[in-house]
Formats: structure tokens, sequence, C-alpha cells
């Protein structure tokens, strides 16, 4: 199993390298413990997360931050589709079945 992070989750790594970069940035190497964590735990168990209203969609909170992995398991990978923040609007997250 491995990551991959579709490029639906792109513009929101950047948004969170950005909040660690400038408006947190004592947090920022914590965070990145953090998500490598949440990785190694989502390759070694991907059902790891609950599933969201979006059917074959699960959420996994990353520890520490205000940020989730939103991600589908397919058969050799799981692909992350947004890394949300926990604080924006989840009528936002732009999901469909």
């Amino acid at each position: 199993m491995r990551i991959v992070y579709l490029a639906s989750a792109l513009a929101d790594l950047a948004w969170m390298r950005d909040y660690y970069g400038r408006v947190f940035s004592a947090g920022r190497a914590r965070a990145r413990q953090r998500v490598r964590a949440t990785e190694k735990l989502l390759v070694e168990h991907p059902f790891a997360g609950h599933p969201s209203e979006v059917d074959g969609v699960r959420e996994l909170a990353i520890t520490g931050t205000p940020f989730s992995f939103i991600y589908r398991v397919k058969s050799n990978r799981v692909e992350v589709l947004r890394v949300w923040d926990g604080r924006a609007s989840r009528a936002f997250l732009g999901l469909e079945q």
C-alpha cells in the first residue's frame, strides 16, 4: 500500500505549508512529524479512518493539528483527496460520489 496525493489535495498541502510556515511556525516540525505518522498509519491500516458522508471516502484526523486526510482506498494505494483544515466549512469539501 502506498499514499498518493491527488491534484485535489495540492492546494490543501500548500495551505498547510503556508499555515505552518507563516502563521504557526512554532508548530511546523511537529506538524510534519504528525503528517508522516498519519501517512504511515494509513499505509499499514488503510481503513483506520472513519467513513465520511460520501460513499467510499474516509476521514482520518492528523492528531495535534486542525487537519484531516480525506481519502479513499484503492487496491494498491490510498488516494488522498483533500488535506482538510477542520476550521473551514465542510460545505466546501467539494467531494462527489
